[in-house]
């Protein structure tokens, strides 16, 4: 619904206190409605019921709650969720509740569909519409996190930053949601727990480590080889390898973090020992560890899994050079929720 009212999240909690001053009412009004609007996660006024109903109104004839809204939750055998999240002008974003014995992962969305082409995933096909407010990445997490309560008996442990989107395109909107979510005033969870995973983008990931953010840092690499990477991920010839070498190392001399590499390895793509040996040496430059994703169609049948010995062979030179590799087995496929299918069949 179009209206003129100002999304009251957008305000801090200095404006709004500030706003309840000029309205002739204490300030400490405006910390009332802030927890409402964050750690409780209000989505009208009227659920505000320690605020008088006049102050109630006068809110609503001034501010709208531009709350998601999920439009529909589909659940998979193994268990995840993925909830298709309509924002209010009405378009479509897609999130993930990932469960595990041990843990239950958000896997959020930064924009409706994405900047960049990678030619394997679904959301890539869509192009970008807009960035995601930092309110409506957070009412992801709340929602899947209400989600994990309910279904797993236990709160969200962890959040990605792998869903629609490239966080790094959506910068300024996606570091606010986190710092939303960690505050004590939000969501409280610690920074340790979350992971934005990039498709590379040198200047930002310089500018992440200038910012001194605590959370973790993923790369989809799916390649070393300058020529591969960019018949995949064509955007790699704006951000070539050698340049993104150089963020990662600028990235680890600042944060003394390691850096996760997400690669997925295709039959007739990057599956020979030549492609594991460039991965090898670009492993070398920073510390980090490698996550084999495997893969997950998106129909057209150009991209197909390896097969399981040249998976093999990756794991078996990796650990040669004692390099950690951990191979993630895909969940959520039956309901297009695996990596890369987001927006498959939305």
């Amino acid at each position: 619904m179009v209206t003129n009212k100002k999304d009251i999240r957008a305000l801090t909690k200095e404006q709004l206190r500030d706003f309840f001053v000029k309205q002739g009412d204490k300030a400490f009004r405006g910390n009332q409605v802030y927890e409402w609007l964050w750690q409780k996660a209000a989505h009208t006024f009227d659920d505000m019921t320690n605020i008088s109903k006049e102050t109630r109104k006068m809110l609503e004839d001034n501010f709208v709650i531009n709350h998601i809204e999920v439009d529909n939750m589909q659940r998979s055998n193994d268990g995840t969720i993925k909830n298709a999240v309509r924002l209010h002008d009405g378009l479509i974003v897609e999130s993930v509740l990932i469960p595990t014995p041990t843990r239950t992962t958000a896997c959020v969305s930064s924009q409706v569909g994405c900047s960049l082409d990678c030619k394997f995933c679904a959301t890539a096909r869509l192009k970008r519409m807009r960035n995601l407010n930092p309110d409506e990445i957070y009412d992801q997490v709340v929602a899947i996190d209400n989600e994990s309560r309910h279904y797993h008996n236990r709160p969200l442990s962890n959040i990605v930053f792998m869903g629609m989107g490239e966080p790094l395109m959506n910068y300024n909107n996606v570091l606010k949601a986190i710092d939303k979510i960690t505050s004590p005033e939000g969501l409280g969870m610690s920074s340790k727990r979350i992971t934005l995973s990039t498709s590379g983008v040198p200047k930002m990931i310089k500018k992440m480590a200038d910012d001194g953010v605590k959370f973790n840092l993923a790369v989809s690499l799916h390649s070393a080889i300058e020529e591969v990477r960019t018949s995949i991920m064509p955007f790699n010839e704006t951000f070539p390898l050698d340049d993104l070498r150089e963020a990662l190392e600028y990235w680890y001399a600042k944060t003394k973090r390691k850096i996760s590499y997400e690669y997925v390895v295709w039959n007739g793509i990057n599956d020979t020992q030549k492609d594991i040996d460039a991965l090898v040496k670009f492993c070398k430059y920073v510390p980090c560890k490698v996550n084999i994703i495997e893969y997950n169609p998106i129909d057209d049948g150009e991209y197909q899994q390896a097969s399981s010995e040249a998976l093999e062979q990756y794991i078996k030179t990796l650990e040669q050079h004692r390099i950690v590799v951990n191979v993630r087995r895909s969940r959520g496929k039956d309901i297009d929720a695996a990596c890369g299918q987001l927006a498959n069949k939305s």
